[in-house]
């Protein structure tokens, strides 16, 4: 039960947001450094947790023995934005991770 709801918790965190910013960056009119600063400003946290995708197959592929960089800071990421994730292992992270 606890693994559908991590991947609608992260799917929201990541999908629409990261829709509107790529959206804004290329709207016909915005001029580059407001389409920039909007596209950071709605879209940072997603990229943290899409750039950790790598990271998080080789830790699943891995059962758990290799922790990269990237993974640590969406994992740190997460737990600290969805307090209802918080609960979850690492792994049912990773695993949520790359079912986006």
């Amino acid at each position: 039960m606890l693994r559908p709801t991590l991947i609608c918790a992260l799917l929201a965190l990541s999908s629409a947001p990261a829709l509107a910013g790529s959206f804004a960056g290329t709207s016909a009119g915005a001029s580059s450094a407001g389409s920039s600063a909007s596209s950071d400003s709605t879209s940072g946290d997603d990229k943290v947790v899409l750039q950790a995708r790598d990271d998080a197959a080789s830790f699943v592929a891995s059962d758990g023995r290799i922790r990269g960089a990237q993974l640590e800071a969406a994992l740190r990421q997460l737990r600290e934005r969805r307090p209802d994730v918080r609960q979850a292992s690492d792994m049912q992270l990773a695993q949520a991770i790359l079912a986006l």
